[in-house]
This record gives structure tokens, sequence and C-alpha cells, in this order.
């Protein structure tokens, strides 16, 4: 069972809000949830796990029980990895709202196999949709493409483009930098983006126990190469706080970006922060 450290004023918060254009929570890790000016409400890889300790311990509050979550549409997922597929996490808002669940296909099978919601929650099977690379969806009033991204630790990752009236949001997961992203700038006017950022530690290995050095997300360099290809106005790095040994500053980024066109601005923000579009 999840136990916020923050109750149920996060959640609260999100619906009680008004925006005229979208407002977006951080919700820690890669975890984000968007408003619409109408209403309509998608999270994107919520997690509020503790992680796997010692191999992998969460630094920042769970900010949310699932069980408080009332309203939403939709929860995304990027790819496979715990921390972005995540039952307890997720299947209660699921349960909860009626929301579909989106993903690619390793993602669904976590869901479906690995961790079985259909039979530990009341789902049903509609409330899965798959997505691959160069589809479209609609949801509310949100037009959401789903393009490439390259991460090499995961087994299909992808990223999605939400374009809305007011302005146009990525969610890149734990991409990397890719030959695709200068495509992705072109096609697409990117007011905020979304990109994981971290540093270098030694994470214990599965089986044996014993430390490896291990990077998972974009290294100062690789995030401003990444938003600087996708052309991204506003950067919002993600990630940066989450787990112990990776955890590192964002506001060493200003110093990176300053001689790049773009990103033109960093949006710098911590769990519990809204940002508007």
């Amino acid at each position: 069972m999840t136990v916020s450290d923050w109750s149920d004023w996060l959640p609260r918060a999100v619906e009680s809000a008004d925006p005229e254009t979208v407002a977006i929570w951080y919700l820690g890790c890669n975890g984000f949830v968007l408003k619409g000016s109408e209403g309509t409400t998608v999270f994107i890889d919520p997690y509020v796990g503790l992680g796997d300790p010692p191999r992998t311990v969460r630094m920042v509050p769970v900010p949310f029980d699932p069980e408080d979550v009332t309203e939403a549409d939709a929860v995304l997922a990027t790819h496979e990895h715990t921390d972005h597929v995540h039952g307890p996490s997720q299947a209660p808002i699921l349960e909860n709202t009626g929301a579909t669940f989106v993903a690619p296909d390793d993602s669904l099978s976590v869901a479906y196999d690995d961790e079985a919601w259909l039979d530990d929650y009341d789902l049903s099977e509609d409330q899965f949709e798959e997505v691959t690379e160069g589809d479209t969806i609609e949801i509310g009033e949100f037009t959401v493409h789903v393009e490439p991204a390259y991460d090499p630790d995961a087994t299909h990752p992808v990223s999605y483009v939400f374009e809305h009236e007011s302005g146009t949001f990525f969610h890149g997961g734990d991409t990397k930098p890719s030959d695709e992203f200068v495509d992705l700038g072109d096609r697409y006017d990117i007011d905020l983006g979304v990109l994981a950022f971290g540093t270098i530690a030694n994470i214990a290995d599965k089986q044996t126990g014993e430390p490896v050095r291990t990077k998972w997300y974009n290294d100062e360099n690789q995030v401003i190469e990444a938003a600087n290809d996708l052309d991204i106005d506003r950067l919002l790095p993600s990630h940066w706080d989450m787990w112990k040994g990776m955890t590192s500053d964002p506001k060493v980024l200003h110093h990176h970006a300053k001689s790049f066109d773009a990103p033109r601005s960093l949006e710098l923000v911590e769990i519990g922060d809204r940002v508007d579009l």
C-alpha cells in the first residue's frame, strides 16, 4: 500500500486547477500530470514506488497516493522500466477513474504478464491501448504523437509530443540524443520539453550485488545536445532528483546551454511544482 508523504494535497490541487492553457505538475522521477484548459487530465510515467533498496533508493518524497486520484483520462508510459510502468503506482488510477493506459508493446507486457494488472485490479481490457512510433491519438483536447526515443537500456522506448491549442509539450522518457531529433525539431514547434538528466553512479548489479559504473540518463552535454536538436524553447530536466548516487544539480545546465540556440530557457522545477505551457 502506498503512503503519501504529502497526504492528498497534490491530487486535490490538480483537480481544482482551472488553467488557461495547460498546467503541468512534476511528480518527481520522470512523472508528470498535464491538465488542459478544458479539463483533460493525463498522467505520464507516474511512479510512487520506493525502488529496490539498497540497489535503487528513492531520494524524494512520495507525493501522492494513487488511490486519491479521482480524475484522469489517460496514463501514458514511455517504456517498460519499473519506474515508468508500475502496477501499484498506476493501476489504482485506472481503477478509480476508468482512464486508459497508453503504452508501447513491451510496457503492456509488464502490465499484462509480469505484474498481472487484470488479475489484481478491477480493470478491463479496453482500458489498454498499444501505441508505436508514428501513431497519433486523441485524448480529450490533446493530440498526442508517438515518436522515437533512444534509450539503449530499454527494449521499446517511445517519446510523446502533445499538441494543444495553447502550445506543444514533449516528453522524451529516458531518451538520450537521437539521430531522429533534428527531424522532430523541424516538424514540431516544441514550447516545453522534458529530458532525463543525471550523473553516473556505482549501482549494485542485480545478480552479483557488486557495484557497476552505471549511466542511465543524459549528462550535462547530452541533455543540451538533445534539446538543441529538438529546438526546444523551454527545457525542463527531470529524473535528476530520484535515485541515490544518480542525483545532480540542474542549475549547472545554464553554463552548458548558454552558447546554443536552443533551449532558449531552462525550466528548473522540484517535485510538486507546477509550470504552465
